[in-house]
Order: structure tokens, then C-alpha cells, then sequence
């Protein structure tokens, strides 16, 4: 049995780690804490505003305002001020961090820079966990840092990374299979979630949907408002519905009763936890196959185009449908279980401390 640990898990500070999520790395991040509490570890976690209080102990990087002179703000080399709080913060973090003899280790789970820069700081273990492909800050923070040990959510991302840096592990994101639960499919409908943005292309969806005839229901918050302005509102229509954004209950419900659900990935998708969740549901995948998402499924529950192709994508939609819920929900308990995440990091935690 893992002992009991002190764990301080640095989140991203810009989304709160509350319902409901504004992205996968916020879920898996409630859930890694909420699962390692649950465990009997002792979480501290350090979130953006609004975070939920029901994971324990809870500080808030709150980005302070600058106190700036005048000739200071008016210097050409002046970055951002949202860019300079957020900085600020996450200084004073890994500060206090590096004198704080409480702590058994370090997960970071945000996507800031500092964490991984200042990990040599800390007298305990840094565990990193990479959520995106290489960004020009963190990747160059990466290169000279030998305090944080990183794992990949993905083959596909520590591929993507292994050039720059040693990935210690592959740990796949997991999804508690007790929430997603089985649903009947008996809705009639395609059901497409996430944020909208450019990236994740949901109006390649709606008319991938259109093109297989079936109705699509999108799920999910509007992030970029020119995009869904122009690409998404006028698509909708009587077959095709915008629900907004639902809270895990709710998706939970929407997607387990959808008979396919549409993956339209424009980037190469670091991991694809709506492809998990649409499986615990027992819904069957039709997905472009870009990044990780052909390392999430098989022939058994999901059916792939080729990235962009969405007349192959319309094509797989009606394939997909045609699949069997029991083996989606397999594969789900197979790979995707929050249980198998928890384990796994466990066991990453005792390997280091």
C-alpha cells in the first residue's frame, strides 16, 4: 500500500477547477486531486478563483494588480499585464514552495513555465505532467531543468516531447466510470462537446453530421466569439442544436443517449478526453484520427477519417453508429478508468519520494 503523502498540486490559474470544466486539463485536474484526497493523502492544491472548495485544502493564485510607475508602463519592452500577474504568481508559489519542509512532493499540472524553471528550488520531488505539445516557454524552461520529472498524458505526446526531454512515464488521463455512466442511445442524435474553438472543429462536425443525415447536438462553452459568430451560429438549424455549457450530470445524459459521437480535432489532440467519456457512456466514436486519438480507441468501438476529410468523417459517422455500446463501455473500463490514473501515479509518487 502507497503511505501517505503530502502532495501540492499546482494548477492552472486562469480556469477554474470547478464544474463545469472549462477543458480536460482542469477535470483531470479536480480529479487527481479529489481521487488522491480520497486516498488519504494530504492535498494541498493551488487553483485560479472560483476553484472548488470541496477539494480540501485550497489557495487561490490570484493574480495582484502591478503597482507600476507611470515610466515603467510606458516602456516599449512592457509585456502584457495579464502575462506579468500571472508571472508574478507563480513566482511567489515556487518561493514559498522552496522553503516549505511540509511538502512530499510536487505535482504541476498547469501549463505555466515557472513550475518546471524553478523546480530545482524545491528540497521535494517535482512531478510534471504535459498537457499540450512543446510551447515556446515551456519547452525552453524544460531544457534546463533537472529538478521535474515530466509524464506525458499520451504516446503521442511524450513522441512529441522526447526530443527536448526525457519523459519519465506515459500516464493516460482517466475518467470516473461511476459518473460517465452507460446510457441507452436511444436519442437519434450525434452529440459533438468541448470548447468551441477553431482547434477543435465542431462546425467540420455539423457538417460531417449533415452529410450522414443525422441531427448533432453541440455541447460546450463559446471561448472564441468571432469563430462560433461565423462558423458555428449559422450552421445551426432544426437538425442541428447549440445546448451550451453543461455540467458533468447533464453531459453525462446528452452524451449517453447520443447513438455516435462526432471528434473533429484540427491539432494534434495531446489526449482527447471527451473520446473517454463518450466510451464509459457506451458511444460509439467517430473521430478524425489526429494526435492521440488513435491510441484511445479500436476498430470495436470507434471509427477514423482522415484529419480534415469530412466526407470520410460523415462516412465513419455512419459506421460508428452501427457499433456495439457494451464493447465502447469495455474499452472504456479497459483504458480510461480514473482508478488505473490514481494507481498509476501512486505509484510514480513512492518511486520519487
Amino acid at each position: 500500500m502507497t503511505r501517505h503523502l503530502r502532495v501540492s498540486i499546482i494548477a492552472g490559474s486562469r480556469h477554474p477547477i470547478a464544474q463545469p470544466f472549462a477543458g480536460g486539463m482542469e477535470a483531470q485536474t479536480w480529479l487527481l486531486a479529489s481521487g488522491l484526497g480520497a486516498r488519504g493523502h494530504d492535498v494541498r492544491v493551488f487553483a485560479g478563483p472560483g476553484s472548488d472548495p470541496a477539494l480540501g485544502q485550497m489557495e487561490i493564485l490570484d493574480h495582484q494588480p502591478l503597482e507600476l510607475s507611470d515610466e515603467a508602463r510606458a516602456d516599449v519592452s512592457m509585456p502584457p499585464e495579464a502575462f506579468m500577474r500571472e508571472h508574478h504568481a507563480y513566482q511567489q508559489l515556487m518561493l514559498r514552495l522552496a522553503t516549505d519542509p511540509t511538502v512530499d512532493v510536487v505535482h504541476n499540472n498547469s501549463l505555466h513555465y515557472l513550475p518546471v524553471a524553478m523546480a530545482d528550488l524545491l528540497r521535494c520531488p517535482v512531478v510534471t505532467t504535459l498537457h499540450t505539445p512543446p510551447t515556446p516557454w515551456l519547452e525552453s524552461a524544460s531544457a534546463d531543468s533537472a529538478g521535474s520529472l515530466f509524464v506525458a498524458v499520451s504516446e503521442h505526446t511524450a513522441e512529441r516531447w522526447s526530443p527536448k526531454l526525457r519523459i519519465h512515464r506515459v500516464i493516460r488521463n482517466g475518467i470516473d466510470l461511476g459518473l460517465w455512466s452507460v446510457g441507452p442511445g436511444d436519442g437519434g442524435y450525434a452529440v459533438w462537446t468541448g470548447r468551441l474553438v477553431p482547434e477543435k472543429g465542431p462546425h467540420l462536425a455539423i457538417d460531417a453530421a449533415a452529410k450522414a443525415g443525422i441531427p448533432l447536438v453541440l455541447a460546450g462553452p463559446a471561448y472564441d466569439h468571432a469563430y462560433v459568430r461565423d462558423e458555428v451560429l449559422p450552421r445551426l438549424g432544426p437538425t442541428v442544436r447549440w445546448v451550451g455549457h453543461l455540467d458533468q450530470a447533464a453531459l453525462t445524459r446528452l452524451v449517453g443517449r447520443a447513438s455516435v459521437a462526432v471528434v473533429t480535432p484540427c491539432w494534434d489532440e495531446p489526449y482527447g478526453l471527451v473520446v473517454a467519456e463518450a466510451l464509459a457512456c457506451g458511444t460509439p466514436v467517430a473521430a478524425f484520427a489526429r494526435g492521440a486519438v488513435p491510441e484511445l480507441v479500436t476498430a470495436a468501438c470507434a471509427a477514423l477519417a482522415e484529419p480534415g476529410d469530412v466526407d470520410g468523417l460523415a462516412a465513419a459517422i455512419l459506421r460508428a453508429r452501427g457499433l456495439a455500446r457494451g464493447d465502447a463501455r469495455q474499452h472504456a473500463e479497459l483504458t480510461c478508468s480514473a482508478t488505473r490514473m490514481m494507481d498509476e501515479y501512486e505509484d510514480l509518487y513512492a518511486d520519487v519520494t
